[in-house]
């Protein structure tokens, strides 16, 4: 597929897409940095707020998307805005910065969780409805896939990451179930590993309104792409780039995730450790304030628009010289 097949055929409806927008407060001459840059929606966005002085940095690790927004990147190039893609996992941004002298920025942006594109494109082996190679890799590049994990996992490891990161209650059962079936053949296609754990589950947790793989599928692609470590990560090191006054907003789209965000984001408001009934001697500064006492959701018109928006929860952190409130 040539370069504008890929650009034309990369759908990606951008979540919470305005909100995104006013939660970043963009200057048009400011920087900033699009943590998951997939289709190009969020980025292409910032852009179009930037005028010849702005900088936007879009950073992914799947080539496909890599590839699209370098295509979107360079038309806008001919408008006078400066957007430079680089392949890297979002935890990486400081290193990024700073590879770019880059001290400061004035907003950071993360879309998390996979891609519409990569759900949809049945060979990236994400999707648990159409059939594809165990795969799960936002990089492929890197070497382990959902196949290492289903296929070579021991029963109490596939145990823990289904109930860890799927919140999967019949974890055992499953793991269980795979270890012992996976004797006989190994699991190669995502259909197939999807039928297998319906039927190791009790009938009345078959018929349930979500399809029954779906959590043991987020937790295999959670641990193929370490994406809970690089979620803290990101969180950690990227509000200390922020400017005064700089943004940092984050979409997740499971509780996993937004509990880290909301966790990270209160601990950056006030990192004091000591007792609350005891003046502070720890030394820990408040690097700013939430902004969302509540996450943001999506408005009736985008539910009916997006399906991809129900579960979708903004929160927003905001840099400021320690002050919270």
């Amino acid at each position: 597929m040539d370069r504008d097949s890929k650009v034309e055929t990369f759908t990606h409806i951008p979540v919470l897409f305005n909100e995104c927008m006013e939660a970043l407060n963009i200057k048009p001459d400011g920087i900033y940095v699009d943590c998951t840059a997939g289709g190009g929606g969020h980025s292409g966005g910032i852009a179009d707020r930037l005028n010849e002085k702005g900088l936007l940095i879009s950073l992914d690790k799947d080539d496909e998307a890599i590839e699209v927004c370098e295509a979107k990147a360079k038309a806008k190039a001919e408008e006078g805005k400066t957007w430079k893609i680089v392949k890297s996992d979002f935890s990486e941004i400081t290193t990024v910065l700073d590879d770019m002298n880059i001290d400061k920025v004035d907003g950071i942006l993360a879309d998390l969780g996979v891609s519409s594109h990569q759900i949809d494109t049945a060979q990236r082996g994400f999707s648990y409805a159409v059939d594809g190679p165990l795969d799960m890799r936002m990089d492929e590049t890197q070497k382990v896939s959902a196949y290492e994990v289903v296929n070579t996992y021991d029963a109490r490891r596939l145990e823990e990451i289904f109930r860890l990161y799927g919140e999967e209650r019949y974890a055992g059962r499953i793991a269980s179930g795979i270890v012992r079936d996976r004797q006989e053949k190994p699991f190669t296609s995502t259909v197939e590993l999807a039928k297998a754990i319906a039927s190791y589950m009790p009938g009345k947790a078959r018929y349930e309104d979500q399809h029954p793989a779906r959590r043991c599928f987020q937790a295999i692609r959670i641990e193929v792409n370490h994406e809970l470590d690089s979620v803290r990560t990101l969180l950690q090191e990227g509000p200390k780039r922020l400017s005064e006054g700089g943004r940092m907003a984050v979409i997740s789209f499971h509780s996993l995730e937004d509990r880290i965000v909301k966790e990270e984001f209160r601990t950056l408001q006030d990192p004091c450790t000591c007792p609350k009934n005891l003046p502070c001697v720890c030394g820990k500064k408040s690097l700013g304030r939430v902004i969302t006492r509540k996450p943001i959701t999506a408005c009736d018109e985008e539910l009916k628009m997006n399906n991809r928006s129900h579960s979708a929860k903004l929160r927003i952190f905001e840099r400021t010289d320690g002050r919270t409130n």
